[in-house]
């Protein structure tokens, strides 16, 4: 009778331990995106530029694995070898199939183009949009970002990509001296639909050495697009969430 008491004893105490596991996995607090650190990936950049070059060079030296690319993917060899062995580069078609991830800068009215030129390779894509419309370059595309939002704009001309507003508010000059800075790091607004592509962009944020700002759908992307609050604000998250009244 003692034995039998005894494996009984046992037995629930492994339950009640099981149970308090499972307590507490439900418990625990899940990070939110802004401390989200992705595991290395492989990024395909669309405009490798200035904007592309800095934030392409930045994650090629956190260790992912990035492919440039332009229409003249040769140009962008002294690019690749001053940045190593993580570093390549091809034709956009190649960068969007190379990329688990794809980064786009690039003039906004070329986005319907490379959108109807690429529909099927980005499907399901995720996307991160640097892209900002000026009107003198652009023509009628900035009116139509003006009247319906960037965010929104862009994920019409990329439709079926998980399109993620991010890198779009300030220039490549800051980008290139503030990543990494000493804490509190520069503050980078960023919005979209999908949850899982947001949580994907903010890990990237984090890995080129700043801090995700969240401030919404892409519908709210509107908030840091040219001429509104978010844009070109070279503060730290709780300065910027401040500013967007975003709260904590």
């Amino acid at each position: 009778m003692l034995k039998r008491d005894s494996v009984d004893s046992r037995r629930r105490a492994v339950l009640a331990g099981g149970g308090a596991l499972i307590l507490g996995a439900t418990l625990w607090p899940t990070r939110s995106p802004a401390q989200t650190t992705v595991s290395k990936s492989k990024i395909g950049i669309i405009g490798s530029g200035r904007i592309g070059g800095t934030i392409g060079g930045l994650w090629a030296k956190a260790d992912h694995s990035v492919m440039f690319s332009s229409r003249h993917p040769e140009e962008l060899m002294d690019l690749v070898a001053r940045l190593g062995a993580q570093a390549h580069a091809g034709p956009v078609a190649e960068a969007i199939a190379f990329g688990d991830v794809v980064f786009i800068a690039v003039p906004y009215g070329a986005l319907p183009q490379i959108g109807q030129d690429n529909a099927a390779a980005l499907k399901n894509k995720i996307m991160l949009d640097a892209c900002n419309a000026v009107a003198a370059r652009d023509g009628s595309i900035a009116e139509e970002v003006e009247q319906n939002g960037i965010g929104v704009t862009s994920q019409k001309y990329l439709a079926g990509a998980r399109v993620v507003r991010a890198f779009n508010t300030m220039s490549y000059m800051t980008f290139a001296r503030e990543a990494n800075r000493p804490a509190p790091r520069l503050a980078i607004p960023i919005a979209g639909d999908d949850a899982e592509a947001v949580q994907v962009a903010a890990g990237l944020v984090h890995d080129a050495g700043f801090d995700a700002v969240v401030v919404g759908k892409l519908v709210d992307a509107r908030r840091f697009q040219r001429g509104n609050p978010g844009y070109g604000q070279p503060v730290s998250a709780a300065e910027l969430r401040q500013k967007l009244n975003l709260g904590q």
